[in-house]
């Protein structure tokens, strides 16, 4: 039986990048936003993966975005989903569409949670987290 150590609580899991999601973290690191773009059907994709959704071949190349997008759909949090994320409250929960057509979940930075509303346009912002990882957050533009 695995033992949860309860100091751990108060630490915010950080992703772990893949083979097939080695390239976004980078590129989030050098402070761009990249998406995949299938070469054979032309789909551009977001969540990355080793095959195109849409036509199920591996033709695909990451290419940068605009880092531009407007909110498709939020959520303010205001109760923690754990101790980590206590010092946070309030924060808002974004559906972000990009310019380029893919969603995205992220939060809003650099703007109070009561100015977040849809449609709103936002910018995206490389917020380092520490731990060599960079994480995606969107200001309002």
């Amino acid at each position: 039986m695995n033992r949860i150590d309860p100091a751990d609580a108060h630490v915010k899991s950080l992703p772990v990048p893949d083979a097939d999601t080695a390239a976004y973290w980078q590129g989030l690191k050098e402070g761009r936003l990249l998406l995949q773009h299938c070469l054979d059907c032309g789909h551009i994709q977001f969540y990355q993966q080793a095959i195109c959704r849409q036509c199920g071949r591996e033709s695909l190349e990451h290419r940068p975005a605009s880092g531009l997008g407007k909110v498709h759909s939020f959520s303010v949090v205001h109760r923690a989903p754990g101790p980590a994320f206590k010092q946070d409250v309030p924060y808002a929960v974004l559906l972000v569409e990009l310019d380029e057509g893919p969603r995205m979940i992220s939060s809003l930075v650099k703007a109070p949670v009561d100015s977040v509303n849809f449609d709103m346009r936002v910018q995206l912002v490389c917020e380092d987290a520490g731990g060599g990882i960079t994480l995606p957050r969107f200001r309002p533009v």
